[in-house]
């Protein structure tokens, strides 16, 4: 997992799998750079990621109710197909922006 701190917006760059067995240090690692660097904006970037269970379902979640205390958002940048339907079916679109690119 990469992480960029710009003003105050955290980018996660997710890696190919975000499940159990990475996503409490995706946690631990988002909430200290939030707290550290008062974020008010997180990017989940799926550029990489094939496969998401409900553990990264969880790391959303997590993220969006800290962020949402103060006014912020969580948006998810180059979702696949298949991400898209995951994140779809667990409802998370209802609380968070999915950016398309626009297709040339």
């Amino acid at each position: 997992m990469e992480y960029q701190v710009q003003e105050n917006c955290l980018t996660i760059y997710l890696p190919a799998e975000v499940d159990h067995h990475n996503a409490e240090e995706m946690k631990r690692e988002a909430d200290k750079l939030i707290d550290r660097n008062h974020i008010k904006y997180v990017i989940f970037d799926f550029e990489n990621t094939d496969f998401m269970d409900s553990s990264g379902i969880g790391v959303i979640m997590g993220r969006y109710k800290t962020i949402s205390l103060i006014g912020g958002e969580v948006w998810a940048v180059h979702a696949n197909a298949r991400i898209r339907k995951i994140l779809t079916l667990s409802g998370v679109t209802k609380i968070m922006q999915i950016y398309e690119e626009e297709e040339e």
